[in-house]
């Protein structure tokens, strides 16, 4: 039934226009594209309401012509879960159409010139012609991006996010065409948003292909870094290794970020006084940084292992095998930092929920001494109530006999603070001696 209602609103459209070319109006293309804009927009309801599997059957039943009419009027947000759905055949028909990616990814290629990295934007596959990039970098691509590029070169490109629910041992690997496959995971060090960032690389006839869904200040970093210094780097290994190195330097200046922030904590902590709102501030910085520094301890040991994996099966030369093992060097101090951080951690989490126990036993204390002074006065009360005092203070005038009764629970009320008061001094003072 909704492929019938699609060939009726496609064939009214091709009606209209044939109808519209025939006569001779005023204001021809207005009208011409009124009518289409007016289809279009019917098309797009009936597809916006249809689930992924009908609209791939759909797909599949058109003709050429028609599937790419009908494949215009579909949102970018569900082509990648349609063409899963369509078959091989007009799979390939929509990709043979069109080569251009999709406006929300961002692919750069990066060729060698004079020693330099030159840096080319790639809108479409066509792009790539004429070329010979060490590095293509593709940020936010979606399937049918993935597989357009792939393609190209001849090989398959993974989405970073499927690779993370796999194994560790198995996100390390060696093709039996050569693909060297590593995934990583990038720190994004972001106030109040850190986290690891999965990154796909394949390294592939001396090209290294990088994939993941957004941007990353490491990437960045390399990529100024070999466009201004000369012979920074020569090969798609010499690449991926500057990327890992450039992490590690990324995880050290968040290392020394949280030594800032973790100082500022401290002056706070060690203050004389603490309320209990300052200190659960405290306890949520410390949470943050606790979490960052666990993430990067995390990133850490990923890189640790890629290039450990990299020098085990031998696949560098001897000089980045060098650049390698002085990569694990500068790994292994941030190790004792992090280590050092957690410990440092821990102690000011502790002292600041010993401010809360502490203000908390004030507010006890305090409670304790009201007690106690009023427990005398809730006994002398509870004969004040009772009938033998009026008996006893009959002859007297009874606002006189209360009013004794009350000041004698004052004094009484007051001796017994004056008590408490006395009995803290000398606590203190045998404390101070001790």
């Amino acid at each position: 039934m909704s492929l019938d209602t699609v060939r009726e609103l496609l064939a009214k459209q091709r009606l209209v226009e044939d109808m519209i070319h025939k006569q001779s109006m005023a204001r021809h293309d207005i009208v011409e594209n009124l009518v289409q804009k007016q289809h279009q927009s019917e098309l797009h309801l009936l597809l916006e309401r249809l689930d992924v599997a009908s609209v791939a059957k759909i797909l599949d039943e058109l003709s050429a012509d028609e599937l790419f009419l009908v494949w215009s009027q579909i949102e970018e947000s569900r082509t990648d879960e349609i063409l899963e759905k369509v078959d091989d055949e007009t799979r390939d028909k929509l990709a043979s159409r069109s080569s251009y990616l999709g406006s929300a990814c961002s692919v750069n290629a990066f060729e060698l010139s004079n020693g330099r990295l030159s840096q080319t934007s790639i809108e479409a596959v066509e792009d790539f012609e004429g070329i010979k990039p060490i590095w293509v970098d593709l940020v936010g691509t979606t399937r049918s991006d993935r597989r357009k590029i792939g393609d190209y070169f001849g090989l398959e490109l993974p989405d970073p996010e499927d690779l993370t629910d796999i194994e560790s041992s198995a996100r390390f690997y060696v093709e039996e065409n050569s693909e060297i496959h590593l995934h990583s995971d990038f720190l994004l060090d972001r106030e109040g948003d850190s986290r690891n960032v999965p990154v796909a690389f394949i390294l592939f006839r001396d090209i290294l292909f990088s994939v993941r869904s957004e941007e990353l200040p490491v990437f960045r970093l390399q990529r100024l870094r070999a466009r201004i210094q000369a012979d920074y780097v020569s090969d798609g290994m010499g690449m991926l290794l500057d990327l890992y190195a450039a992490d590690a330097e990324y995880s050290a200046d968040s290392l020394e970020e949280i030594y800032t922030s973790l100082g500022e904590v401290s002056t706070k902590v060690l203050s004389e006084t603490m309320t209990d709102s300052e200190a659960a501030q405290i306890l949520s910085e410390i949470a943050e940084q606790e979490d960052l520094n666990g993430r990067i301890r995390r990133n850490v040991l990923d890189t640790r292992r890629a290039l450990t994996f990299l020098m085990r099966r031998k696949l560098l030369s001897e000089h980045q095998y060098g650049d390698t093992k002085q990569i694990l060097r500068d790994i292994e101090s941030l190790d004792g930092h992090t280590a050092f951080l957690f410990d440092k951690i821990n102690f000011l989490m502790d002292a600041t929920v010993g401010f809360i126990n502490i203000n908390q036993n004030r507010v006890i204390y305090r409670l304790t001494v009201l007690s106690v002074i009023f427990m005398p006065l809730n006994v002398i009360a509870g004969i004040g109530g009772m009938s033998e005092f009026s008996m006893m203070t009959k002859d007297i005038p009874w606002p006189i006999a209360y009013g004794i009764f009350t000041l004698g629970m004052l004094l009484i009320a007051w001796i017994t603070y004056v008590i408490l008061k006395v009995f803290e001094q000398r606590s203190n003072r045998s404390g101070r001696r001790s």
